[in-house]
């Protein structure tokens, strides 16, 4: 039995376009659950530094410098996306 020419190529359209779709899907969590792990590690880092420059002002530096760190996974997630997409 033949396929018709018409369902085959509509057939592989659909699923290219499943593939994409999964694949937003997928960049979409990336950078989202990357982003949600970083806010739940600054928002504990945060507070312990004000505390901490509250205590001694010399402290600020540092503590910038740790509430900062976090960050840099959302860059991950983001780089991890933008690789998925292309």
């Amino acid at each position: 039995m033949t396929i018709p020419v018409d369902i085959a190529a509509a057939s592989v359209d659909n699923l290219i376009a499943n593939q994409k779709g999964l694949i937003a899907i997928g960049a979409g969590l990336a950078v989202g659950l990357a982003g949600l792990g970083s806010g739940l590690a600054e928002k504990d880092i945060g507070s312990a530094a004000v505390g901490a420059f509250t205590e001694k002002e010399e402290l600020f530096g540092k503590g910038l410098i740790m509430t900062v760190i976090p960050e840099t996974i959302v860059i991950f997630g983001f780089v991890i996306a933008i690789m998925m997409i292309i």
